[in-house]
């Protein structure tokens, strides 16, 4: 599972299938959370594992 910015929205996904979207990243985890009960979802967003966002081409490293 996987919650993305996407816009001003967030998107949870499950694989590459959206399952929802949402207005912050925090209802996403909680939308996830009542959805799936069973999966091992952290109950708050500061304990996902969070990936950089990736560059766009042509923008250089900092």
């Amino acid at each position: 599972m996987r919650i993305v910015k996407h816009g001003r929205r967030w998107r949870s996904l499950l694989d590459e299938r959206e399952v929802g979207r949402h207005e912050t990243a925090e209802t996403a985890v909680q939308a996830l959370r009542a959805q799936w009960p069973q999966a091992r979802i952290p109950a708050s967003l500061l304990l996902w594992r969070q990936l950089p966002e990736p560059r766009r081409i042509g923008q250089r490293a900092a």
